[in-house]
């Protein structure tokens, strides 16, 4: 395009550039970034980021996540195929549970090999008469 031609050319010297008022065309009305978030935008801080003022949450650096446990009570009907009241032995963690939890009864004299439990678990189980390995 020629360069006489364009808008920049034809509007040399109208103060206002075809956006009216002075005040009319500025770059950015309501401030950059994150300005008025206490202020004007608070509306709109507490609608989409509630979480944007205060202290970080607790993320230790160094904590166990279990992902995959199992009940006391489960154990019943996963192994109830050993009718016989002897010490059946059990080996969870090869099943692939990380942690024995302690909801439910059991039933019969159960040897667990188990990474973690805990204290409830402990204890039902070794009131059937089995132990935590």
């Amino acid at each position: 395009m020629v360069s006489r031609l364009r808008k920049i050319r034809r509007q040399r010297g109208s103060r206002s550039h075809g956006w009216g008022q002075v005040k009319g065309h500025r770059s950015h009305p309501a401030g950059r970034g994150n300005a008025g978030l206490m202020k004007y935008k608070w509306s709109w801080t507490v609608k989409y980021d509630p979480d944007h003022f205060g202290k970080p949450h607790l993320n230790p650096p160094n904590r166990k996540i279990v992902s995959k446990w199992i009940n006391v009570g489960q154990i019943n009907g996963l192994f109830s195929n050993s009718s016989e009241q002897t010490l059946s032995k059990i080996n969870l963690t090869e099943l692939g549970y990380e942690k024995l939890l302690g909801s439910g009864d059991i039933s019969g004299p159960f040897e667990i090999v188990i990474k973690s439990y805990t204290q409830t678990a402990k204890d039902k189980v070794e009131k059937a008469g089995g132990k935590l390995l």
